[in-house]
């Protein structure tokens, strides 16, 4: 609430981290009788008597650990002496130090100051700081006083900002209050017979409340010798039929005033985008010298507050609402031209910053013509925001701005046009929903003087709350620096605990600088209103943060891996010296790529830290976008971590290996038994896989060559699917696995394996079919799903999670493209049921091959010759010993072709759900009947699929159905 900060992690977990880095385990032999004596005598404060033994102590301790994590207790008064007290007497009553060099948002020193440590929290980029400052420094020293003045101030600049702004956001006649006004981007139509204007809307509806039904439906109006328009009016619909789609389909424009044409026109993405490129993104309306709307974005409704009504009404807008924004215009001109006489000695008042270069992550609307970041806001938008920040430069008190700055960074969230009108919540919702700044085609303008969420008032009152809700707190000490090149001097931490940088997942700088480019001009103080390391640089440091961006160029090479891991490297090398020797480390990671994680160890081992455990914390909600496109972890792995001894001496690669598979197998099946499932147990067990390996300097072979961390780590990878399929398939794994062949065929133990990594701990994404993700893609850029719902369909995974499986498992992943899988942009999708029908059977479908089977299938293998038709049509045998040097030989070879017709188990499986599906019960039994003689692997997979399915699926309905007509 106080600032946004990408990726910030949860306080509860931050907090239970942190006491279990903080307490010693009563059950090891080395923990202080003086710390058991007073944790026996003050736990009972907080829960029952404890028990006599030490197990029962620590039981006790765990049991504090997550009853504190809650947010209700977070500020609970006996809460926090007891935990605070228990920190000090396990530290000799001294206040430990934790340091966090990546601080970010600050969670992570924010909890240490709450359990009474002392805490010196660092960060690259200013934004983070400004934050760190009021939350670590400015709020524990001034507490109450500062939320008071706050509000005081923060009232002052309302009314000043509302005698300011009166003119630019008018009153209706009848006594209504505008809140909102909601806007489309336009383009033109290119058809030859039309050329009407295409107001680009995603959805008409503006309330979906059930008892406040509002949307908007139009009229074509075609006059003589003038192009066709379309007029809008607000009506209440009765069903959802009645509401008119809207116009964008994933970045494709339909126009309206073709739409009675039988094929309307559709203009494609590049063509949008090229309209909208020419009027700088097309988010201000164009006016002519009279004051009269031209062109550009185009008002569809204005949502005003009556005092005699109740709710948000909803009216179309009319030409004072136009002439307020031509008003606007005309003021941001006045501004420009009085900083352009003045000789442009301070800072342009309007941020003329360029954005970051077209192709960085998480950035689409440099191709609309948005170049720099004044771009992103309306003439309107800017008046306010430059209104507001004369007013908060002009008070006094460096903390007191700062918490002023805070509120004003919520305005300019809000007041941009990358925003949405919610019609669930009738409120505007700000863009950065996720890690990214997409284009936004009709958009929400807010009126920041009135009562409506993006306000300034609740801008000030949300930071006023956040300042009450602080318990009392020493005064943390924050600065800006690099991690790679910390500031304080060795041996000076007890605690070293971080959230590092997702290697490519986040673009914290390039975003950030939405941000750095209005608080530098509200707020200029010092060091954070540039960058330090570079003073020709206008926006937050780029160079030195510790990102993989391909984009971006560091002494004339790319910020690639190397540069992440060698980055790394010297962070955990700065990390290691500022810890005491005996202290304790955690590193946070969320990240679900194989590369990413591999980086981030090497940057680890290489700076000298040995891991010794991996505590999956679920701290995501399934709900947010990345968990609904893909199988994004619902967990945040906390890797514990502890300085490497000097005299740490060369490990023995066969005696790694030995211990690996009992150190991986302990550490999944006590995690399945905490309900860590899929791909948040696989990254948990690389912690303690990893101990066997980084206790060492070097890993070596017989032979005297160095083992390179991504070999272990396909070993680790390896260790970890043999043991999930054994877990899965049972013995016949096993007995692959010792070197029996073809117990398991490969596309059983794919899919396996898939549906296995698939699986969600917090079991919110179990059942749900995902769309497969087109992030980087000109469709993706209205930052929703086709609405028609139109995607292709199944579960997905990152290819390289797949990739790690499938290799050392022996599964060729080329071989079941387009048969099992299909990958498209680095994601592999598992192709469902539906969609294997025509493949297994044909063009003459499921029908024919039953009807086959009920008149002629009998044997042990009936499907023989029926599955695939298609291919053993399709692919010419040709005579694999003519000559390569003309090509005509070059095709597919006799015993390829057989092995790409030969029906798997995992395809006769398919096709008896196919037939479950078709209502063909006495060709399904014909082939159940059949697969019982062949033997017991065919019941054997569908059992485990079954179990590996999602509820609710319909592979599992299909599945369970089948099952039961399995002759018992």
């Amino acid at each position: 609430m106080l600032h946004l900060w990408w990726a910030r992690r949860p306080l509860g977990a931050c907090r239970a981290v942190l006491l279990g880095l903080l307490l010693p385990d009563p059950c090891d032999p080395l923990c202080p009788k003086g710390f058991i004596a007073k944790a026996r005598n003050i736990l009972p404060q907080v829960q029952g008597a404890v028990g006599p033994a030490d197990e029962d102590l620590r039981r006790a301790l765990l049991k504090f650990i997550a009853d504190f994590s809650k947010w209700d207790l977070a500020a609970h008064r006996v809460y926090l002496e007891v935990a605070r007290a228990l920190v000090m007497e396990a530290h000799d009553q001294e206040r430990p130090v934790v340091v966090d060099p990546f601080a970010g948002g600050g969670s992570i020193p924010h909890e240490a100051l709450r359990l009474g440590c002392d805490t010196f929290a660092s960060d690259l980029n200013p934004v983070a700081c400004l934050i760190l400052k009021v939350l670590l420094e400015d709020i524990p020293r001034y507490g109450p006083k500062l939320a008071e003045e706050l509000r005081l101030v923060g009232a002052d600049i309302k009314r000043s900002a509302e005698n300011e702004l009166a003119d630019l956001y008018p009153k209706d006649p009848n006594s209504g209050t505008p809140i909102a006004y909601l806007w489309a981007r336009t383009v033109h139509c290119e058809s030859p017979n039309c050329g009407a204007e295409i107001p680009l809307i995603r959805s008409m509806w503006l309330s979906k409340k059930a008892t406040r039904r509002r949307a908007l439906r139009y009229r074509v109006v075609r006059l003589t010798g003038e192009r066709p328009r379309v007029e809008f009016e607000v009506f209440e619909p009765k069903t959802e039929k009645e509401v008119p789609s809207g116009t964008m389909t994933r970045a494709k424009a339909t126009c309206l005033c073709c739409g009675s044409l039988a094929q309307p026109t559709v203009l494609s993405p590049e063509r949008v985008r090229a309209q909208l490129a020419a009027q700088r993104g097309g988010a201000d309306a164009v006016f002519d010298n009279n004051g009269h709307r031209t062109g550009g974005a185009r008002m569809l409704a204005v949502v005003v507050l009556h005092p005699r009504e109740q709710g948000r009404q909803y009216r179309v807008p009319d030409d004072r609402d136009y002439l307020a924004v031509c008003r606007a215009q005309n003021r941001v001109m006045k501004i420009l031209s009085e900083w352009e006489r003045g000789g442009k000695q301070e800072l342009c008042p309007v941020p003329d910053e360029p954005l970051p270069p077209i192709g960085t992550l998480g950035f689409r609307v440099q191709r609309y013509g948005m170049l720099n970041w004044g771009d992103l806001f309306t003439a309107r938008q800017k008046a306010a925001l430059c209104a507001l920040g004369k007013f908060v430069n002009a008070q006094s008190g460096p903390a007191l701005r700062r918490a002023l700055a805070c509120a004003f960074s919520r305005v300019a969230m809000s007041a941009m046009s990358c925003t949405r009108w919610n019609p669930t919540a009738e409120k505007m919702q700000h863009t950065f929903g996720r890690q990214a700044l997409p284009i936004v085609w009709d958009f929400a303008e807010v009126v920041p003087t009135a009562e409506a969420p993006g306000n300034w008032q609740s801008g000030y009152e949300l930071v006023s709350e956040v300042i009450e809700a602080c318990p009392r707190m020493e005064v943390g000490q924050t600065q800006q620096a690099d991690a790679a090149d910390h500031p304080l001097p060795d041996d000076a931490a007890g605690v070293w605990f971080t959230d590092p940088p997702y290697y490519d997942a986040v673009p914290y700088a390039d975003l950030s600088d939405f941000f750095f480019v209005w608080l530098k001009r509200v707020v200029p103080d010092g060091s954070l209103s540039t960058d330090p390391f570079d003073k020709q640089n206008r926006l937050t440091p780029k160079a030195r943060e510790v990102v993989q961006d391909n984009s971006k160029m560091v002494n004339g090479a790319p910020k690639d891996r190397a540069f992440f891991e060698s980055a790394m490297g010297r962070v955990f090398s700065e990390g290691r010296r500022v810890l005491k020797e005996g202290g304790i480390g955690s590193v946070v990671f969320a990240h679900k790529t194989t590369e990413g994680w591999e980086a981030l160890l090497s940057g680890m081992i290489r700076g000298g830290w040995t891991i010794t455990g991996s505590w999956p914390i679920a701290t995501e909600m399934a709900s947010r976008l990345r968990a609904r496109e893909s199988a994004a972890l619902a967990t945040s792995v906390h890797l514990i971590c502890r300085p490497r001894p000097e005299e740490a001496g060369v490990g023995d690669w066969a005696a790694v290996l030995r211990e690996l598979p009992k150190r991986v197998g302990d550490w999944m099946e006590r995690l399945q038994a905490e309900g860590v499932r899929g791909a948040d147990l696989v990254f948990a067990c690389i912690g303690p896989a990893l101990e066997l390996y980084s206790r060492h300097a070097t890993v070596e072979s017989a032979d005297g060559r160095e083992v390179a961390l991504g070999e272990y780590l396909a070993k680790v990878w390896e260790v970890v699917g043999r043991s999930a399929l054994a877990q899965i398939l049972g013995t016949a794994e096993a007995r692959a696995r010792n070197g029996a062949a073809g117990a398991v065929e490969e596309d059983a133990r794919l899919t396996a394996l898939f549906l296995w990594t698939l699986q969600s701990t917090n079991n919110e994404l179990a059942g749900l079919d995902v769309e497969v993700e087109e992030e980087e893609t000109a469709d993706d850029e209205d930052n929703e799903a086709d609405s028609s719902g139109g995607g292709p369909k199944g579960f997905t995974l990152v290819f390289d999670v797949v990739r790690r499986f499938a290799q050392p498992l022996g599964i060729d992943l080329p071989k079941w493209e387009s048969r099992v899988i299909e990958t498209k942009k680095g994601i592999v999708r598992l192709l469902p049921i539906s969609e294997r029908a025509k493949q297994l059977f044909g063009d003459d479908g499921a029908q024919a091959v039953a009807a086959r089977l009920e008149r002629e299938g009998v044997g042990t293998n009936p499907l023989q010759g029926m599955l695939f038709p298609d291919m053993q049509q399709a692919v010419p045998i040709r005579n694999p010993h003519r000559s390569r040097a003309t090509g005509a030989g070059v095709g597919v070879l006799d015993e390829n072709l057989a092995a790409a017709r030969e029906a798997t188990t995992l395809d006769r499986i398919h096709a008896s759900m196919l037939l479950q599906a078709g209502g063909r019960t006495t060709a399904l039994r014909t082939l159940l009947k059949a697969e019982q003689e062949r033997g017991s692997d065919f019941v054997r997979l569908a059992n485990a699929l079954s179990a590996l399915y999602p509820r609710g699926s319909e592979e599992k309905r299909l599945l369970d159905a089948m099952l039961l007509a399995v002759p018992r």
